[in-house]
């Protein structure tokens, strides 16, 4: 009985350690945005050129997440994630620190790259210090600590800058990271042996390719604020050109960064595109609400903000709940029924007429974000449960990806479709009548996407993917 204790104590304080450092994580994705009307008056820059204060960090994450999940199942995850928590507590001393704007702007890429290890690794150590029958609240904890944090980070942003000025919102994170570090070397489980290095070479070319097919995609998705001009045509191609190097690279080298073999298996494939269009679902509730709500609705900045944070605040209350029905219920039903919810939420937002007010918005609201815990909780679960130990780094990195390009793809083609539906090019000068059309045409088309995602998940069979890993492996 005492070791059983024993051990319950130290699981606590291992998911106290992977939940903290995906809070960390996503507070620093969320926190910056409000300090950039300060930074532009601090250095006497541009909105263009402060903006990298937030691009740099979003660039680092989504270019490296799947290589530093690699690299974990190389060297030992416990390692890599004290040293991604270290590099993001030290670039977030740099960034309090910073002389200049683009010494700052390093320094958030450096903080990218930490918080790349830490997203990609949390996920990969439930699978391995989670019993099966409780992964299910292991994701749905990790989950509600991710959506507590990019709620969190616009008002605590706000608040450290007005009473301490900018330099607070970096210098935060220090006492958090050295909590995590600390708790990390105490009670997360010692790497075991690696396997000879000449099965487990780093693939260093692949890594280049993949980083550099990201970033091209990744700009050419958010430069230009919407406006798609030849310089996003470029980029877009380049990531095209990119891609076709990287797929070529992996089939040639000994030791790739990704087993292209994996693709094959109909439930991954799903799992990943499935989170790749909700993901660019739900930026566009961020794209498409602040717009709704205050030209439509009339509402002002304090409302604004209220309703606004109804979303992250009701996706972070079910994420626990969501955990204990997949355990309960199992991970491949509650994917359904997610997805059936945040379908449901579309297209009440694209049905519900203006007149009916904030409550016509709200209540939609929380059905999606409700659905999108249960599908992100459960979903992670599926994929995560039945991964052997040297794939968990690059899988958990696959689904983090997957995440960060829907994010990107919605801010980019949802706010586009935005725009054309509402009639206007200057989407801040249109009538209330127009942006309401164009909500509505936007989540419908957003409910067809979730309708796609719905036949993927029905069609993707329940397979077990370690025989494919291991025929792959051999």
């Amino acid at each position: 009985m005492a070791m059983e204790n024993k051990q319950t104590a130290s699981s606590r304080w291992i998911l106290a350690a992977l939940s903290l450092s995906v809070l960390l994580s996503s507070i620093g994705t969320s926190i910056a945005n409000v300090s950039l009307p300060t930074l532009a008056q601090v250095f006497n820059a541009s909105f263009q050129q402060v903006q990298w204060v937030v691009l740099a960090y979003l660039l680092a994450v989504t270019t490296m997440v799947v290589s530093v999940g690699r690299l974990g199942d190389i060297l030992g995850r416990r390692r890599l994630l004290m040293l991604g928590v270290f590099l993001f507590t030290a670039a977030s001393a740099l960034c309090g620190s910073a002389p200049t704007l683009w010494f700052l702007i390093a320094a958030r890429a450096a903080q990218g790259l930490g918080a790349a290890i830490m997203m990609a690794l949390t996920m990969a150590f439930v699978g391995e210090t989670v019993s099966q029958a409780k992964v299910g609240r292991a994701m749905g904890l990790l989950g509600t600590m991710s959506a507590a944090g990019t709620a969190l980070g616009p008002s605590l942003g706000g608040l450290l800058i007005s009473a301490l000025g900018w330099q607070a919102i970096f210098l935060i994170n220090l006492p958090l990271g050295l909590t995590i570090l600390l708790l990390i070397h105490r009670y997360l489980p010692v790497d075991a042996n690696r396997q000879p290095h000449k099965q487990t070479s780093f693939d260093v070319v692949g890594t280049f390719l993949l980083a550099a097919t990201l970033a091209a995609y990744a700009l050419a998705m958010t430069v230009g604020r919407g406006q798609f001009g030849w310089h996003n045509l470029a980029l877009l191609v380049a990531a095209v050109f990119g891609l076709g190097l990287f797929l070529l690279a992996e089939r040639r080298v000994k030791s790739p960064l990704i087993r292209l073999a994996l693709f094959r298996h109909p439930l991954l494939r799903a799992s990943l595109f499935m989170s790749l269009l909700v993901s660019t679902v739900m930026m566009a509730t961020l794209v498409v609400g602040p717009f709704y709500l205050s030209r439509t609705l009339g509402l002002g900045a304090g409302w604004l903000g209220l309703v606004l944070s109804i979303g992250p605040l009701c996706a972070a209350l079910s994420g626990i709940p969501a955990g204990r029905l997949v355990d309960g219920m199992g991970a491949h039903s509650m994917t359904r029924v997610g997805l059936i919810g945040i379908a449901a939420g579309c297209v009440l937002l694209s049905s519900i007429p203006a007149t009916v007010g904030i409550a016509g918005y709200i209540f939609p609201i929380v059905v999606l974000t409700v659905g999108y815990a249960l599908f992100q909780t459960a979903n992670n679960t599926v994929v995560m449960t039945d991964i052997p130990s040297d794939q968990r780094g690059v899988i958990s990195g696959l689904l983090n990806l997957s995440r960060n390009l829907g994010l990107i793809t919605g801010a980019s083609v949802m706010g586009a479709l935005f725009t054309y539906a509402s009639g206007m090019n200057d989407i801040a000068a249109a009538a209330p009548e127009a942006v309401a059309t164009g909500m509505q045409i936007t989540f419908a088309v957003a409910g067809a996407l979730i309708l796609l995602a719905l036949v993927m998940a029905v069609g993707s069979r329940a397979a077990d993917i370690r025989p494919l890993l291991a025929e792959d492996a051999s």
